[in-house]
């Protein structure tokens, strides 16, 4: 399915959207909800990835298809490890089928968990039978991803003895690491972080506890790329705190600079974006490593205002559902940009002009779809395989149609 963009040429933009559960703190708790019981959550996240997480959930016994579901794939090697009835092939797309494992499925093996590789080793599919782990100390990598960390650290007051973690190397998106403590925390695990150590105590139940998701951060920076991209904008965002356990609710500096400013409204828990007519720097620069999932929209957004940019700590992006990097050269390049990545930094010349009825190739990547979009803003843009936003945003076309811009099927 294709979807061909237009924008409906009006003065300013207004809409109130109300974005579903953040991914990453849905994901989370479905783990810890599976662990005790008497956790409930509100306002779960409604993409593909946690639905998918979900039901894998209700399963510990042959065939578990992940698809495209990155995080489903760490957190879920992880816990049916620890489950002993637990018989399992985990699997996944072919993409995920090339994405590493190494890091998390030696830390468990280190911890005595039973898990085989079926095709390549380091890599998915794997099979796992589930195991009573009673050693308490673990080391890991932490430079690569925080997801096998957060796996560890989910499972973790679940075992007889705790885990206590020894992290080496500096820590990459740091801020998805504190979210999985602060998520722990919340429910009543003791979990004690200092230097490059964490030390999680063990909890046989935890009390009836009742926690609201907040709105998805990563969702909202499409709309910060529209407002920053628009003449005049005024978009309310339902769902939002300022105390955010999310580290890609750094957007609300980050655009700041970029034209839209940030209004918090604590009493319904939502945020206004506003168009401002500040002075815009003609080149930016940004170190993304906590925060890179929101990369490709920033890279978009600089080029839609005609600036540069350049974006480091963006090493994370090679081994997504993509190579995001090396897509974001070749699909802004089409539309005319002057552009050149390496293995950790993107870096974009000012550009004058904007290619029009170009098709964006999305790679099976939800956050290519939702990155290019805003650009309809500026000049008519065909995105592919559009179906692809479900990922982590189902209604992302019907959202974005609210707010101004036309979306035609084809």
């Amino acid at each position: 399915m294709k979807a061909v963009l237009t924008s409906k040429n009006i003065k300013e933009l207004s809409a109130t959207i109300q974005v579903s559960g953040s991914k990453s703190e849905s994901n989370r708790l479905l783990i810890l909800q599976s662990l005790f019981s008497n956790l409930k959550t509100e306002n779960l996240s409604e993409s593909d990835d946690t639905m998918v997480l979900q039901k894998a959930l209700l399963s510990n016994q042959g065939e578990v298809d992940i698809h495209h579901a990155g995080t489903a794939m760490r957190f879920l090697t992880a816990y049916f490890a620890t489950q002993q009835d637990a018989s399992v092939v985990l699997t996944g797309s072919e993409r995920m089928q090339q994405r590493p494992i190494k890091i998390l499925v030696d830390a468990l093996r280190d911890l005595g968990a039973e898990i085989k590789y079926l095709k390549i080793d380091g890599y998915p599919p794997i099979s796992i039978s589930g195991k009573k782990i009673i050693k308490q100390k673990v080391s890991i990598a932490g430079n690569v991803s925080s997801q096998y960390i957060s796996a560890l650290l989910l499972i973790a007051p679940s075992l007889q003895n705790g885990l206590t973690i020894n992290i080496e190397k500096s820590v990459t998106s740091a801020p998805y690491l504190h979210m999985t403590i602060s998520l722990l925390q919340k429910i009543g695990v003791s979990c004690d972080f200092s230097e490059n150590s964490i030390e999680v105590k063990p909890l046989s139940e935890i009390k009836n506890t009742a926690i609201l998701i907040e709105s998805d951060w990563s969702s909202a920076s499409y709309f910060y790329s529209i407002v920053a991209l628009s003449e005049a904008s005024n978009i309310t965002l339902r769902g939002y705190f300022k105390d955010s356990l999310q580290g890609d609710s750094i957007l609300a500096t980050i655009y700041e600079t970029l034209g839209v400013t940030t209004q918090y409204n604590k009493e319904d828990a939502s945020i206004t974006l506003s168009k401002n007519n500040k002075p815009i720097a003609d080149h930016v620069l940004l170190n993304l490593a906590d925060a890179p999932d929101i990369a490709q929209t920033i890279a978009v957004t600089c080029f839609g205002l005609g600036l540069g940019c350049k974006l480091t700590g963006l090493h994370t992006l090679k081994i997504k559902e993509t190579d995001r990097l090396l897509a974001l050269q070749t699909e802004l390049k089409k539309l005319g940009a002057k552009i050149s990545v390496s293995n950790d930094t993107l870096v974009l010349m000012v550009s004058e002009k904007i290619k029009e009825h170009i098709t964006i190739q999305t790679y099976k990547d939800h956050r290519m779809a939702m990155a290019f979009a805003p650009l309809a803003l500026k000049k008519t843009i065909k995105i592919d395989d559009a179906g692809v936003v479900s990922k982590s945003f189902p209604t992302y076309w019907e959202d974005i149609q609210k707010v101004g811009i036309n979306v035609n099927f084809k």
